[in-house]
């Protein structure tokens, strides 16, 4: 029963994140509502954060400053999650020398994420997030809420690119080589 409700949530996520994502890349100008339902503009700027890592360590934004960041919220039942990680630990391994950090933000259980980051051979900081990571996600532009979600945050903090639903390799190398 657990199984089917697990399957069950993880495919009205999807669809959810997916039609999140089509529509935010339909139109980028939407605007997010704060808890009083006021509307906002995105932060241009990656606000301060501190998440748990898997090792229970807390992480925080200062430690990557002056890093290119390339922050990822992301959850093991999401396919396009799955389908983009590959292309991060690459990217990782190949910027990583040059000043990239990319930092995976799990909105999911530990345990599930410790098997996912090992079957990936990710090889970047995953911290464990909550519904403060969801609102996070929500400061930066992420409107629905929708999985995944990434950012990326120049040297200075200042937040170049928004990308709802899937990142390919090929577009977020090329954001990554102007930022160097």
């Amino acid at each position: 029963m657990r199984r089917y409700l697990l399957i069950t949530l993880a495919v009205l996520a999807v669809a959810f994140g997916v039609g999140a994502g089509i529509a935010l890349l339909e139109n980028p100008s939407l605007v997010v509502r704060d808890q009083q339902d006021n509307i906002r503009q995105p932060v241009t700027e990656l606000p301060d954060f501190a998440f748990e890592d898997l090792e229970g360590r807390l992480r925080e934004r200062g430690e990557w400053e002056g890093r290119v960041m390339v922050l990822n919220f992301w959850a093991t039942w999401c396919p396009p999650c799955h389908a983009e990680t590959p292309a991060f630990v690459e990217l990782q391994e190949e910027y990583g020398a040059q000043g990239v950090q990319f930092v995976g933000l799990a909105v999911d259980e530990k345990d599930l994420v410790m098997d996912f980051a090992d079957t990936y051979g990710v090889n970047y900081p995953m911290l464990l997030g909550d519904l403060n990571a969801i609102e996070l996600s929500k400061q930066l532009g992420n409107r629905l809420g929708g999985l995944p979600y990434t950012v990326v945050v120049t040297r200075d903090g200042e937040v170049a690119h928004r990308q709802p639903g899937e990142m390919k390799k090929d577009e977020l190398e090329s954001i990554l080589q102007g930022l160097l």
